[in-house]
């Protein structure tokens, strides 16, 4: 059993199924009545999926991306009393500026939501003259004020740290192209005041094994341990039918997340189930959220399911942690300062 400790506030009702009795490979399983969330959850969206959720007043709240019937994707708000079954409000979240005047983006979607000290950030692909970052806050779940985009196009798949580190907001990011982007490393950059970001590092490529040999992009919020962060990410493979998207894990250093101390070679979950293996696109895992307890370490993932659904996955912490660490494989460009 691992000596890691998770670092986190106490969440006494994570969403939970115990295990099934037989697991091949990582320790994670699906919950058995997947997919949470399926197709016209409300009306006018036709499909939700790649969202992401944190426990609030006792209960969940979250933020949806929610494919319109006309195909356009915008973020909506959901709320739940026990993580699995959710309401919807009927009209999608509607942002301002600083001001309070209106300030919608022309579209918004993998949504990330993040806790950062008293205010919930929320992290979404956007049109910046190209795909680019989004970010907005809140501290109600009532007036949601966009902030500044962080980074110039052509970036994706950011998500924050959920404290500060060395006295600073830290976010990860994939820079891209204009395009549905045929590679794509993780980088890192830090910021003072949310407003001006840089220090940008490398903090790991894409690999060798056949489920990240394309592409990787960020996940889940990190969760902190007591030796660094542990972090699940999506890892992106081509093949003769298409992209396959598999969730991948990693812990990175406490101190200095740019240098990875351990990156499982082998995925944690990969596209199996027909909710997985079917939908508008096919063979997807995408991590976005994690529900997760310090006392019971449990954990709960929610992963979009072929761009059609909402997946919930489980694991414990000791467990997760043993078996990245058992199966880790690093490059000098992981274990590195990331900077040239």
């Amino acid at each position: 059993m691992s000596d890691i400790k998770m670092i986190a506030p106490h969440v006494a009702n994570v969403p939970w199924q115990e295990r099934p009795e037989h697991i091949v490979n990582a320790p994670v399983w699906r919950y058995k009545e997947n997919p949470i969330i399926g197709r016209n959850p409300v009306e006018g969206v036709a499909r939700i999926f790649n969202s992401a959720v944190v426990p609030y007043e006792d209960k969940f709240i979250g933020v949806f991306r929610g494919e319109q019937a006309n195909g356009v994707s915008f973020i909506y708000l959901g709320r739940s009393d026990d993580g699995i079954h959710w309401n919807f409000e009927k009209d999608k979240v509607q942002f301002v500026d600083e001001d309070g005047n209106p300030f919608m983006p022309n579209y918004a979607y993998d949504p990330r939501l993040v806790k950062v000290e008293d205010t919930y950030y929320i992290i979404w692909c956007t049109d910046f003259y190209g795909a680019a970052i989004g970010m907005a806050k809140t501290t109600d779940f009532k007036t949601f004020t966009r902030i500044e985009n962080p980074f110039l196009p052509f970036n994706r798949n950011a998500v924050l740290f959920p404290r500060k580190i060395n006295g600073n907001f830290m976010m990860l990011s994939r820079p891209s192209d204009s395009g549905h982007t045929p590679f794509g490393d993780i980088f890192i950059s830090e910021s003072p005041d949310m407003l001006y970001w840089g220090k940008h590092r490398h903090v790991m490529g894409r690999s060798s094994e056949w489920w990240e040999s394309l592409k990787i992009g960020g996940g889940a919020a990190p969760i902190e341990t007591s030796e660094g962060w542990l972090l699940f990410y999506h890892g992106v493979a081509g093949t003769c039918s298409g992209y396959v998207y598999s969730i991948g894990g990693a812990i990175l250093d406490k101190d200095n997340p740019s240098k990875v101390l351990y990156r499982c070679e082998n995925w944690l979950l990969t596209p199996e189930e027909w909710y997985e293996e079917r939908g508008f696109v096919p063979n997807v895992t995408f991590p976005c959220a994690t529900i997760h307890d310090p006392e019971s370490g449990k954990i709960a993932i929610y992963y979009g399911a072929a761009d059609s659904y909402v997946g919930l996955a489980f694991c414990y912490f000791d467990e997760i942690v043993d078996y990245i660490k058992k199966h880790s494989v690093t490059r000098w460009d992981d274990t590195d300062l990331g900077r040239r």
